[in-house]
């Protein structure tokens, strides 16, 4: 695995109480392939690539787990090791472009940065280079535009050109967090092929965080489901969607939109409170398939068949 996380988990730490994000996570992602983090909004999605990186802001905090790159745990590196980790080794493409670009620096300077803070170039070669990434990521007129500002490209270039940056220094897992948040479908499919055509060139894995199963469906190689700050389902893109195991992912299907005509299904019920969550399976209040034992104990998550993972006392025997 080039990557390993291991019962990862993170807390925010409140002043009503702890609020558990992320709640013993554990996913691998090995060379050259990309793997879907999906669920809906406030699972702890993003916190987990946050935490990954380290890059938690109070009152969050790692309470436990590992995250192993290549064998060394990330979360026992200091603060200036984990300066060269990022951007070198793992880089992060944010969810808002204009928010990841600095307004007061020519994209030009962003573009090269991460390579002159690792080393990796000089800087009066920072204007060819810079040139040559924009190419990379298909922005047109890349000479022009390196001396352009932030807002002055469209939302589609300015997530290009974030890319550009993640992958300047060619790091061995790239996490997207909602990439294609905010373009419209056109825009949305050219960056996704941008993606694809760049992991190939990079040899680089992906770390894909969307709540968008179509999405997940075109790009990913495995897919890992969360609830709640929990892993409910991982296995491989084509077995999750021709034979779904977990009950809350089989409802995520059941909620997308179809070409005939209908009225779309919604899950019964709301998301527990994370603060004080009942016990057992947090899933199980809005669950159709709940027994009684799924209130008392949280289930494992168990390999039911080889590299398809469930966490449902449905599958426990």
């Amino acid at each position: 695995m080039l990557l390993q996380v291991d019962d990862l988990k993170t807390y925010f730490f409140t002043r009503r109480g702890v609020l558990k994000a992320v709640d013993g996570v554990s996913f691998g992602i090995r060379r050259k392939e990309t793997l879907g983090l999906v669920g809906e909004s406030g699972c702890g999605k993003s916190t987990v690539a946050l935490s990954i990186m380290r890059l938690l802001d109070p009152p969050g905090r790692i309470v436990g787990g590992r995250v192993c790159l290549r064998g060394e745990n990330l979360l026992d590196k200091t603060e200036d090791e984990m300066t060269h980790i990022r951007g070198k080794e793992i880089a992060m493409i944010m969810q808002d472009p204009m928010t990841a670009l600095d307004p007061v620096f020519a994209i030009g300077d962003q573009a090269t940065e991460s390579l002159i803070s690792h080393g990796k170039l000089a800087k009066n070669e920072t204007i060819p280079r810079a040139v040559e990434l924009l190419e990379e990521v298909g922005i047109p007129s890349p000479a022009d535009r390196v001396r352009d500002y932030p807002h002055h490209l469209s939302g589609g270039m300015r997530q290009r050109i974030v890319i550009a940056v993640a992958l300047s220094c060619g790091p061995s897992l790239l996490i997207a967090d909602e990439p294609t948040t905010n373009l419209d479908v056109t825009i949305q499919a050219q960056i996704l092929d941008y993606m694809k055509s760049l992991k190939a060139k990079f040899e680089t894995s992906i770390l894909f965080v969307t709540h968008h199963l179509g999405i997940i469906a075109e790009t990913c190689d495995r897919v890992a489901v969360m609830y709640c700050g929990d892993l409910v389902e991982c296995s491989d893109t084509l077995s999750l969607f021709r034979d779904t195991r977990h009950p809350y992912t089989q409802a995520l299907l059941r909620c997308l939109p179809r070409r005939e005509y209908r009225k779309l299904p919604t899950i019964e019920g709301s998301i527990p409170d994370l603060i004080n969550p009942s016990g057992g399976c947090k899933f199980h209040p809005r669950c159709p398939k709940a027994m009684t034992r799924c209130a008392r104990e949280k289930p494992p998550l168990t390999e039911i068949e080889p590299n398809i993972f469930v966490a449902c006392h449905l599958y426990s025997q």
